[in-house]
């Protein structure tokens, strides 16, 4: 295993013009400052659509294989002559430090009808268009029908449609697809054009020897075309709601557990069709991404079902999965397990066993690590294992300086204190917990883009258990100009020092970047 190392930033929270961080030039440049820092990945959270009646939250995407429209970048567009100079400065929102998701969602709506209306007389005769449809035919006209219908009706949920769209039946499906040919094509032209700009990227960041971590939730949410097109793979009474939810019992996070509502699968109907829909979801992250981290890997091994009716999560069960025969399967048809398993949480010998049967790297995060048993604790550097992945904090953790302010005693600051050989203050916290990471006997290190600029609270960008005020935090300018400014050395002598640097491909001058950007 080689040692390398990362940055955890999402998408959403680069700074642009736009309301909301995307795939194009800030995304470019993200990318040349971790090749300048020596780091070896990017991780981001998962990048499925979102919406804002369910917390803007990219664990709740309403699809387990389309992109999120959101991250389209307007000067990406215009570089490819689809959007007028004038067009362009017509899409820019109020530059700030949070994501407006509805004014996002207003504007990048507006705009990419706007170009569709000029094309979708041709877009069949785009060669490149209709390779994209037929490569991604297994899930693409489902989710644009999907969106088309749901549009029609209001944004209804599909489970309150008409029974025949409800119940799939042939002659309602093959009926409204006429009727609503052109919307639908909408749904795919904008599909097309986020897999188009996440490909540019990708491409640019294998140049700049830069891998890109994706993230991919176990769970779909009840309200997406995953559920409504493959009922038979979920638990669902025969109108069509759960029988059982998903979550986790009381844990670090919450006193009541957490009860994320998603339906969960019928495992034993999953494996009778041999894990198909499972091969297909994974073999497609594969393709977009250098490694999945498989969000929540110890439902692979038992998941924690709540019934439909309870209010929390308190009253659950622990219900065991087929996990070895899935993953067996995957492995199978798709030859590697690019995958990082998120094995955090209420672990049991049956997980680690599981995960390591496999060969596939844990996670630790530093900021759980500094309790009364920090001796035994498997997060405490002391413990880490060549095959594991150490993170200062996740996306669910506080910023370092949050944690110290908000959330570390008295006596967790002093084993903090011992344990890096100083006082822990704002002025030194963040960077020696960095620098633990570093050091870290794991062969990945990842630490976020919020700790490396000393940010604070109002940096975090999940609270677990809590739905608002969530995922809209974004650099701004000036910080992304400390990062490239102040940062890329600071980070880049880590990588030196502690030796993470064996399989990054090193540059005295960056490639040329390309002419559009």
């Amino acid at each position: 295993m080689k040692r390398t190392s990362g940055v955890l930033l999402h998408f959403t929270s680069l700074s642009t013009n736009y309301g909301i961080g995307d795939l194009g030039p800030e995304a470019h440049r993200f990318a040349e400052f971790l090749a300048k820092s020596r780091q070896r990945h990017w991780q981001v959270l998962p990048v499925g659509p979102t919406s804002t009646f369910i917390g803007n939250s990219p664990y709740s995407s309403s699809s387990a294989f389309g992109g999120n429209i959101l991250l389209i970048s307007p000067e990406a567009l215009h570089h490819q002559g689809l959007l007028t100079a004038a067009e362009l400065k017509k899409a820019a929102l109020p530059t700030g430090p949070q994501v407006d998701f509805a004014a996002v969602t207003r504007a990048k709506l507006r705009m990419l009808r706007q170009i569709f209306d000029r094309h979708k007389e041709h877009l069949l005769e785009d060669e490149r268009f209709t390779t994209f449809l037929k490569v991604n035919a297994m899930w693409i006209s489902d989710l644009a029908f999907f969106m088309a219908v749901k549009e029609k009706l209001g944004g209804l949920p599909w489970f309150e449609w008409p029974a025949p769209l409800k119940n799939r039946e042939d002659n309602a499906l093959a009926k409204t697809g006429a009727e609503l040919a052109e919307p639908i094509l909408f749904h795919k032209f904008c599909q097309y054009l986020f897999f188009s700009q996440l490909s540019e990227l990708r491409a640019r960041m294998k140049e700049l020897g830069v891998t890109l971590i994706g993230d991919a939730p176990i769970y779909v949410t009840h309200d997406s075309p995953d559920v409504w097109c493959n009922r038979r793979l979920f638990k669902l009474d025969p109108k069509g709601l759960p029988v059982g939810v998903a979550g986790v019992p009381p844990d670090y996070f919450s006193k009541t557990g957490q009860r994320w509502g998603n339906p969960v699968f019928d495992w034993r109907a999953n494996k009778d069709e041999g894990f198909g829909w499972w091969i297909s979801r994974l073999r497609h992250n594969f393709g977009l991404f250098d490694q999945v981290r498989l969000d929540h890997f110890r439902a692979f091994a038992a998941y924690w079902e709540v019934p439909a009716t309870e209010a929390t999560a308190m009253h659950g069960r622990w219900v065991r999965t087929p996990g070895h025969e899935l993953l067996q399967a995957v492995l199978d048809a798709h030859g590697t397990l690019p995958i990082i398993a998120e094995d955090l949480g209420i672990i049991t010998q049956d997980v680690v066993d599981l995960r390591k049967h496999f060969g596939l790297p844990g996670m630790r995060v530093l900021q759980f690590a500094f309790s009364a048993n920090l001796a035994a604790d498997t997060n405490a550097p002391h413990h880490h294992e060549k095959d594991s992945v150490v993170y200062v904090g996740t996306h669910d953790n506080n910023t370092t300086l949050g944690w110290l302010a908000q959330e570390l005693d008295n006596e967790s600051k002093i084993r903090v204190g011992r344990y890096i050989g100083r006082t822990p203050d704002p002025t030194n916290l963040p960077w020696a917990m960095i620098e633990l990471a570093m050091k870290s006997t794991a062969s990945q290190a990842i630490v976020t883009a919020q700790d490396i600029l000393g940010l604070g609270a109002e940096a975090r960008i999940n609270t677990p258990g809590e739905r608002d005020n969530n995922w809209t935090w974004r650099l701004t300018p000036e910080q992304t100009d400390t990062l490239e400014t102040t940062v890329a050395d600071k980070l880049a002598d880590l990588v030196i020092f502690y030796g993470r640097e064996e399989t990054m491909v090193l540059y005295d001058e960056l490639p040329e970047t390309p002419a559009d950007y």
